[in-house]
């Protein structure tokens, strides 16, 4: 969205990221109350089932960009990549159309997956509103911050984030599934924390593995 703003001007840039913003709102309203149609404990097992795929993805990522064997996403790389792409479209008569479409394609991409995290942990708390407002707040934010900044936000740790994310998602994924198959948990909601603990022990010890296979390769 920024590189389409200040390539281009802030009107297509706000008009594709708003409209793929109400886009997901609207899948989020339609499949939200889906959901809460189904029995609780197939509820659970569904949820929980999608969590630990989308948790399990992203930490999976995130512990071979910590070892060094997947490289950083770098945010000013793919800043200059779009300004240069929208650059060579300036020329053309739809090039507003085409800057817009930029901006909402990019949006509506990373937010499929933010509306499936927002259904997944809304609907098996009763909470899809609050959720869904949480997300909103999140995007806005970073938003903000860009429009602020006129740059992108490359000193955030990113990989650092979608390591916290992942754990979190797959923590609670691996919850609800259980729950979902009748599975007492020791301390109920409390034993969150636990696979938390467990599943970063264990992410950890990974990365740490994996940087020594990946010395070893390098010396060899």
């Amino acid at each position: 969205m920024l590189a389409v703003a200040l390539t281009r001007s802030w009107r297509p840039a706000l008009i594709g990221t708003f409209a793929a913003l109400a886009l997901l709102a609207v899948l989020v309203a339609i499949f939200g109350p889906l959901f809460a149609l189904i029995p609780l404990g197939l509820m659970q097992f569904v949820i929980g089932s999608m969590l630990i795929l989308f948790g399990m993805r992203w930490l999976r990522k995130a512990i071979g960009r910590a070892a060094g064997y997947i490289a950083l996403h770098d945010e000013a790389a793919a800043f200059a990549r779009e300004t240069d792409a929208l650059k060579r479209q300036a020329g053309e008569a739809r090039a507003d159309w085409l800057a817009g479409m930029a901006a909402f394609k990019a949006v509506l991409l990373e937010g499929i997956e933010v509306v499936f995290i927002v259904i997944a942990v809304g609907t098996a708390h009763r909470m899809t509103g609050i959720a869904a407002l949480g997300a909103l707040a999140a995007a806005l934010a970073v938003l903000i911050l860009g429009a602020l900044v006129h740059k992108p936000l490359s000193q955030v740790p990113e990989n650092t984030l979608k390591f916290t994310v992942g754990l979190m998602l797959s923590a609670f994924g691996i919850f609800w599934t259980g729950e979902g198959m009748g599975a007492p948990w020791p301390g109920a909601d409390l034993s969150i924390l636990g696979i938390f603990l467990v599943l970063l022990a264990v992410s950890l010890s990974a990365v740490t593995i994996m940087r020594g296979v990946r010395a070893r390769q390098e010396a060899a």
